[in-house]
């Protein structure tokens, strides 16, 4: 679903650039300025810096004089508004909206947006307005709006940065869209194959039974259960490699197999020499 970010007479740069950085975090690139305080602020220092990597959201971004330019082509708006109006469109939660607009439920869409539509006719574009940063939107610029989205924050202090309220709602957008998987900070391990975990296996085996741990004459169920355990461990070659250690080890510091003095075989009689 195509996707812009409006910002209204915008009147701090450093806000351009958080909006660009907020935007490009979550996957969006259609950044449109309608008569921001400075004409030049697509390539104002503190823009930039502040943009912190997303200069080609700002690269693609239009600075235009009215909001109707701004909303050509867009079929759906959402007004972002703290202050609540006598008049005008319903106030929701974005996360609310969204699962609605998305056709996940029918009725509530109808109810909110007062004409019957169905998920299949959900429209195919969307736009967040948002105010200046002293003054918020206009009543005339939430009028024309389908929804006036309320972040949900604390009634004692429910005031947003600019850049802060983008992130939030493009946040909670990108979500109802279906959002990013979670990007693991290392790669998921691979798992040693069942040839590499017999052979441990069969090499604890030998351990055990070096260390007096386990009676190869009567071995009963411990090694199918240590076949069980290891498997649920889903173990790694480097894991299988450290395993091996282990019984290595194991093996090196059982001296005759651990038997007790009494169960050692003699030593050997010395063989007596021709005279």
């Amino acid at each position: 679903m195509k996707t812009r970010f409006i910002l209204i007479n915008t009147s701090h740069a450093g806000n351009v650039g958080a909006t660009a950085r907020a935007m490009k975090t979550m996957g969006f690139d259609d950044l449109v300025l309608v008569a921001p305080r400075w004409a030049n602020v697509l390539r104002r220092e503190e823009t930039i810096q502040r943009a912190s990597g997303a200069l080609d959201v700002l690269n693609n971004a239009r600075i235009v004089e009215t909001l109707d330019e701004a909303l050509d082509g867009m079929a759906h708006l959402c007004a972002t508004a703290m202050t609540p109006r006598d008049f005008g469109p319903p106030t929701r939660a974005p996360r609310a909206h969204f699962a609605e607009l998305l056709g996940r439920s029918e009725a509530l869409l109808k109810q909110e947006l007062g004409t019957p539509v169905h998920p299949a006719q959900r429209p195919d574009s969307v736009a967040f307005l948002f105010g200046s940063e002293r003054f918020g939107m206009q009543n005339e610029d939430v009028y024309r709006c389908h929804v006036a989205l309320s972040i949900p924050t604390d009634p004692k202090f429910g005031s947003l940065n600019l850049g802060a309220a983008v992130q939030l709602i493009a946040y909670d957008w990108r979500e109802a869209l279906g959002g990013f998987g979670i990007q693991a900070a290392i790669e998921e391990p691979r798992l040693a194959d069942a040839a590499a975990v017999s052979g441990m296996l069969k090499h604890w085996e030998e351990a055990l039974v070096d260390i007096g741990f386990l009676d190869p004459a009567s071995p009963k169920k411990l090694m199918p259960r240590l076949n069980q355990l290891f498997n649920r461990a889903q173990l790694s070659p480097e894991e299988i490699h450290i395993l091996r250690g282990v019984a290595k080890a194991m093996m090196r510091h059982a001296p005759d197999k651990a038997l007790p003095a009494a169960d050692k075989p003699p030593a050997p009689a010395d063989t007596p020499t021709s005279a």
